[in-house]
């Protein structure tokens, strides 16, 4: 399975939590609330929590901040309803985009979202216009000083679908939606091994591949303001360079 340009998004990713902390543990708070709403505070019984209080901790968040999250959400009084919707559509050069959003305002959302691929001559498209390229699954990226020959070692008997050992920094492990927090649990046990990313993951089948740095640049404005707007969550997309 090819990475989907997914070790640069990373990097870049990575570079905005730190300059951007507060605007990732808004998201977070976001997606805590949600899954409380959806399915209780409790995290033994709630993945969808458990997987944002993974992201939490990841992104450096201070537990008092997402036990107080959890706690607002599960009050009668909490008003903060926010909808879920996906949007699909074309960036530049025919790349297929599905951006997922939380919000409180759908006319407000869905103005941007339209607003930003208008400005890089993308277009939205139905429900399921570019879906059908995408397939889920839970996707763990880890840094580490192992060989890839050891972590092949010690992942040996995981039930993981692939593994992308390309990068120097970054290696990702893809895996069944459902096995997530189980293979999650399992990396935690082994030493050496630090998790930078936890997530349900929209996978491309097939990708588009930017030849030039003008056509690249292009594309990741697009998903750059995408993924600076405050109701967006997650940007997918199948370009590969």
């Amino acid at each position: 399975m090819a990475g989907h340009s997914k070790f640069a998004n990373i990097k870049h990713k990575k570079e905005a939590q730190d300059s951007k902390r507060a605007k990732v543990f808004v998201k977070i708070i976001k997606e805590i609330t949600v899954a409380v709403k959806k399915s209780g505070p409790d995290i033994t019984t709630n993945s969808g929590l458990r997987l944002a209080i993974d992201k939490a901790k990841i992104a450096n968040m201070p537990k008092d901040n997402y036990e107080k999250a959890i706690k607002r959400a599960s009050g009668q009084d909490n008003n903060n309803n926010y909808d879920e919707i996906r949007y699909e559509g074309y960036g530049p050069f025919g790349v297929a985009i599905m951006v997922d959003c939380l919000t409180d305002n759908k006319n407000r959302t869905s103005s941007n979202v339209r607003n930003y691929f208008k400005k890089s001559n993308g277009n939205l498209g139905t429900t399921n216009s570019v879906g059908y390229l995408f397939e889920k699954k839970g996707s763990i990226v880890f840094k580490t000083d192992l060989t890839n020959d050891k972590i092949m070692e010690k992942i040996l008997e995981l039930e993981i679908l692939d593994i992308n050992l390309e990068d120097d920094t970054y290696k990702i492990i893809y895996c069944e939606s459902e096995m997530l927090n189980i293979i999650k649990e399992e990396l935690q046990k082994i030493d050496q091994i630090e998790l930078e990313e936890i997530k349900q993951d929209m996978v491309p089948n097939s990708e588009i591949e930017l030849s030039t740095n003008d056509d690249i640049i292009k594309l990741e404005k697009l998903i750059n303001n995408l993924e600076d707007d405050d109701d967006v969550q997650q940007v997918y997309h199948n370009a590969k360079y």
